[in-house]
C-alpha cells in the first residue's frame, strides 16, 4: 500500500505545477490506479520568504496540519527558501522530505565536489549547511550576482519564463561553472522553468526533480 503525499505548495504556482507533473513523471505504473494519491495546498499567499521581518512559519504550519488531517502521509514543500520553516511543518508529526538534502546527496553521487547553488540568500544559507555535512563545497554568486538573480526570481513569479530569462539565468549559471563549479543546484523552484542541462558545460542537478523521486520513492516503500 502507497502512502499519500501532501504537498505544501504555490511558492509559487507554477513552480508547484513542474513539481506534481515530476512526481507523476518519475512514478512507474502499469495502469493508472498505480500513481500516488496527491493532496496538494496550493497557497500563494504564504508569506514571502525573502522579506525581512516575514513570518510564514504559522502559514506553513496550517497547512501542514490541514494535509495531514485530510489523509495525507508523508509531506514535501515544493519551495527551497521555505525549508528554513521545515520544524513548524514536523509539528505536524508527519515525516518531511527535505529538497536541499536531496540535491545534495545527488550532487555527491554524481562525483561532485565543488557544488554551485543558485538560489535566494536564505535558501544558499540552508544549502551550506546541508551540503557541508555532506563533504561537499558550495560556490555562490558574488553579491551583484546574487542581486541580478533575486529580480530575475521576482520576475519568473510574475510568468515571465521568455528567451531573455532564459538567457539571463543561464548566464547567471555559467558564472558558477566559471568559479570552479562541478555541477549546479537549482536551488529554486522557479529555475527548472526556464534553465536546462542542456545550457551547462557540468551537471544541472534540478531539485524540484530530486525531491520528486525522493517523495516517489518514500511513498512507495515497504512499511
Amino acid at each position: 500500500m502507497t502512502k499519500t503525499l501532501g504537498v505544501l505548495g504555490g511558492m509559487g504556482p507554477a513552480a508547484t505545477l513542474d513539481f506534481l507533473a515530476k512526481v507523476q513523471a518519475a512514478t512507474p505504473v502499469s495502469r493508472e490506479q498505480d500513481h500516488l494519491r496527491v493532496l496538494v495546498d496550493i497557497n500563494p499567499h504564504v508569506p514571502d520568504r525573502n522579506q525581512q521581518g516575514s513570518d510564514p512559519g504559522p502559514v506553513l504550519a496550517s497547512m501542514a496540519a490541514g494535509l495531514r488531517d485530510a489523509g495525507a502521509q508523508v509531506l514535501a514543500i515544493a519551495c527551497n527558501t521555505a525549508h528554513a520553516y521545515a520544524q513548524a511543518v514536523r509539528a505536524s508529526g508527519l515525516p518531511l522530505i527535505d529538497m536541499l538534502e536531496t540535491a545534495g546527496e545527488v550532487a555527491r553521487l554524481g562525483g561532485a565536489t565543488r557544488v554551485g547553488v543558485l538560489g535566494t540568500g536564505l535558501a544558499l544559507g540552508l544549502y551550506r549547511e546541508r551540503l557541508h555535512h555532506q563533504g561537499l563545497e558550495v560556490i555562490t554568486l558574488d553579491d551583484h550576482e546574487q542581486v541580478e538573480f533575486m529580480a530575475l526570481l521576482y520576475r519568473l513569479k510574475t510568468g515571465d519564463l521568455g528567451p531573455d530569462s532564459q538567457a539571463a539565468m543561464a548566464a547567471l549559471a555559467h558564472r558558477l561553472v566559471a568559479k570552479g563549479a562541478q555541477a549546479v543546484i537549482a536551488g529554486c523552484t522557479e529555475i527548472p522553468l526556464v534553465l536546462e542541462s542542456l545550457d551547462l558545460s557540468v551537471p544541472l542537478i534540478d531539485a524540484t526533480q530530486c525531491l520528486a523521486e525522493a517523495c516517489v520513492r518514500a511513498c512507495r516503500a515497504e512499511t
